[in-house]
C-alpha cells in the first residue's frame, strides 16, 4: 500500500487547462486572503504576462484583504510593469484588495454589479514588550495616513474626509464606490470593458 508520501499525484489536466486558457486571455485572479504566497503568485502572474505583451491585463479582484504589505508588492508591481492593468471588482473588495484595487487610473477601474468595497485604517495585534508595542502602534499610524493619502488621490476626496471615513468600517455599494470615486464604471459584460 502506498503511502501518501510516495504515492504520485499527477497534476490534474483540468487545473493545467484552466491555468493556460486564463494566461492566454491575460487575465489574473485576487481572490481570498491576500498574503506573501499570494503576493508572490500574483505578481510573477503579472510579470510573466507584462514580458509576453504590452497588452492590456484584466485583474479580478474578491478579497477581505489581509498583510497590508503583500498587498502593498501588488499595488506597486501593477504600477512598476509596463502592461496596463484593469481592476474588475467583484463580490467584495475590501481593506488592502482595496488598496491593490486603487493602484490603477480610475478609468480602468470597474465592478460588477453586486460588489461591495470596505476602506478602514489598518488594525494591529501588537504584543510583546511595551517599547515593541508604542514601535507597532507608531507604524499602524503611518499606515494609516499612507493608506488615507493613497485613497484621496485616487478617489479625488480630501484627505480630511477620508481620515474620517476610514476612522470606522465604511461599506460602499458598487454605485456608491462610483460615487465616491474608487471605481470608474460599474459593468455587467466583458465586451463593457472595451466599450
Amino acid at each position: 500500500m502506498e503511502t501518501p508520501a510516495t504515492s504520485h499525484h499527477p497534476i490534474d489536466p483540468r487545473s493545467s487547462f484552466l491555468e493556460e486558457k486564463t494566461f492566454k486571455s491575460r487575465t489574473v485572479l485576487l481572490f481570498g486572503a491576500i498574503h506573501d504566497s499570494v503576493a508572490q503568485d500574483i505578481v510573477r502572474r503579472l510579470i510573466a504576462l507584462a514580458a509576453d505583451s504590452s497588452d492590456p491585463i484584466d485583474m479580478l479582484v474578491s478579497s477581505p484583504g489581509g498583510h497590508l504589505e503583500s498587498g502593498d508588492s501588488i499595488h506597486d508591481v501593477v504600477r512598476y510593469i509596463a502592461a496596463p492593468v484593469n481592476m474588475i471588482g467583484t463580490g467584495w473588495v475590501g481593506s488592502a484588495a482595496t488598496h491593490v484595487y486603487l493602484s490603477v487610473p480610475k478609468e480602468r477601474r470597474f465592478c460588477l454589479p453586486n460588489t461591495r468595497f470596505l476602506i478602514h485604517q489598518p488594525s494591529g495585534g501588537a504584543g510583546g514588550q511595551a517599547t515593541d508595542i508604542a514601535i507597532q502602534a507608531q507604524e499602524i499610524v503611518k499606515a494609516r495616513e499612507r493608506i488615507a493619502r493613497t485613497i484621496a488621490r485616487e478617489t479625488g476626496q480630501p484627505l480630511e474626509r477620508v481620515l474620517t471615513d476610514i476612522e470606522r468600517d465604511r461599506w460602499l455599494s458598487a454605485e456608491e464606490a462610483v460615487a465616491y470615486g474608487l471605481c470608474g464604471r460599474v459593468i455587467e459584460r466583458q465586451t463593457d470593458l472595451r466599450g
